[in-house]
């Protein structure tokens, strides 16, 4: 009641379409996601001037707001609560999409890591084939896998992983580019829309020809020696090197193990 009050006092369209409720219509939405272990978000909402309007914002100051930018190391939140319409510089936006980094830790250092991206965009129309939708509860849900690529990086070829994220359907059948939805303005307000993402269960090598599949994991090729960054197989596989795990791990030769499997004879 007392944010009608003061829209009512404000008592100009801009005001109106600075946040407060229209007709008891909410102006936020929430963005959320259910993320495997050791994942987070990080969420830019980019503004643009509302359909209609001439005005521009100088430099393009504050059209975006961001979301665990730098908080999702330590003090990430899944709920991410996002204004449809803001007014910066006397100049009425509308939010125009949703840029989405996707990290994942592998490690305890601060650089092992990976990350991806998505992107949620919002118009004011979009054809109906185009537009995800809601279900009873006010709930949109779409989906991605996340796949860690490893490589070896440096003289002593320390394992680094990759991240790769693609979009999927509600089947988990993965579809064609990153994870994606998209909205009209008057379906998100008072909604929730939820990202849901799973991890693949098998990692794979980054570069082809570099690592070979063997029982229990994969063998890195040698190459030239270990100052070869790249060392390709090309067709030796018999020729392998040690590697170094996130881990601290040294001499490893089979990963994701580190060492391979040894019967033991009684």
């Amino acid at each position: 009641m007392k944010r009608l009050i003061r829209c009512l006092i404000a008592g100009s369209s801009l005001a109106l379409i600075a946040g407060c409720s229209v007709m008891g219509k909410s102006n936020t939405f929430i963005f959320t996601a259910d993320l495997p272990p050791n994942f987070a978000y990080a969420a830019r909402a980019n503004y643009v001037p509302a359909k209609g309007e001439t005005c521009t914002v100088p430099g393009g100051r504050n059209t975006q707001i961001g979301f665990n930018v730098e908080e999702w190391r330590t003090e990430y939140k899944p709920d991410s609560e996002i204004e449809l319409h803001r007014t910066v510089s006397g100049c009425p936006l509308v939010l125009y999409s949703i840029q989405l980094n996707i990290y994942a830790k592998y490690g305890t250092h601060r650089g092992d890591f990976g990350s991806d991206f998505g992107k949620v965009a919002v118009r004011a129309q979009l054809d109906e084939r185009d537009k995800d939708t809601f279900n009873a509860k006010g709930e949109s849900e779409f989906y991605g896998q996340c796949q860690w690529l490893f490589r070896t990086i440096g003289p002593k070829r320390y394992i680094a992983k990759i991240l790769d994220c693609k979009d999927t359907d509600a089947q988990g059948n993965l579809t064609r580019g990153h994870p994606f939805a998209a909205y009209t303005l008057d379906q998100l307000p008072g909604k929730t829309v939820r990202l849901k993402i799973k991890q693949a269960a098998e990692e794979e090598p980054y570069m082809r020809d570099t690592w070979v599949k063997v029982p229990g994991g994969w063998k890195r090729c040698m190459g030239k020696g270990f100052e070869d960054q790249h060392a390709f197989c090309y067709g030796n596989h018999k020729d392998f090197s040690t590697f170094r795990m996130p881990d601290g791990r040294d001499t490893c030769t089979i990963y994701p193990d580190c060492t391979e499997d040894k019967e033991v004879t009684p």
